[in-house]
């Protein structure tokens, strides 16, 4: 796939407003400050294609990517962040409740993870969902730049050891989008979900 020819296409607040031509889906998640948009950003080497923000919670719409004609990235809203008005917490539970649950066209999620505070609560419980749907989940461990290469690599370790019950469907990785680091693994996991044509 060619990620740097991927173009923003709109948000959406609703199900009804998602594209009608999709018919490959990847979807980002994480919690809110996480990296999540440098992630894509880094990926799809395009500064700025996702907004990034210094104010975890911005990211409250389905935010589509288009890669190809009918292969599409979406940012979902992230989550965990208190200070969000819990009536907005809600719609977006709903909301990301409706996608998961229902949206034939997502081959996968990729789940961003702060390397220095992986597997919260928050991230435990999406992995449970996710994979409770039999949706296949590919983490990165981000901003690994901010440890040293020891430490990120026994970090690594004990959360392959922690998803040993999901080892079928979940699969992890270093990241740093400052760095560069586990890019091209990421866009690897990308193309063979996108190569899949079952629905």
């Amino acid at each position: 796939m060619h990620y740097n020819q991927t173009k923003f296409l709109k948000s959406a607040q609703k199900l009804s407003q998602i594209p009608s031509e999709s018919k490959i889906e990847i979807a980002f998640a994480g919690r809110s400050n996480a990296g999540k948009s440098s992630a894509i950003n880094k990926i799809t080497n395009i500064s700025g294609l996702a907004k990034t923000s210094k104010t975890p919670g911005r990211t409250q719409l389905l935010n589509y990517f288009q890669v190809s004609e009918d292969r599409f990235l979406v940012d979902l809203p992230g989550y965990g962040y208190a200070k969000v008005a819990h009536t907005v917490q809600k719609e977006w539970e709903k909301t990301l409740t409706a996608y998961i649950e229902t949206r034939q066209q997502l081959r996968g999620i990729v789940l961003i993870m702060d390397i220095r505070h992986p597997l919260t609560q928050h991230d435990q419980n999406m992995l449970a969902w996710v994979t409770n749907h039999n949706i296949p989940v590919h983490i990165l461990l981000s901003k690994a730049d901010k440890l040293n290469r020891g430490p990120a690599m026994s970090t690594l370790l004990a959360v392959r050891k922690a998803l040993l019950p999901y080892a079928d469907l979940v699969t992890v990785q270093l990241f740093s989008a400052l760095k560069g680091t586990g890019v091209d693994d990421a866009r690897y996991k990308l193309d063979a979900w996108f190569a899949s044509d079952s629905v």
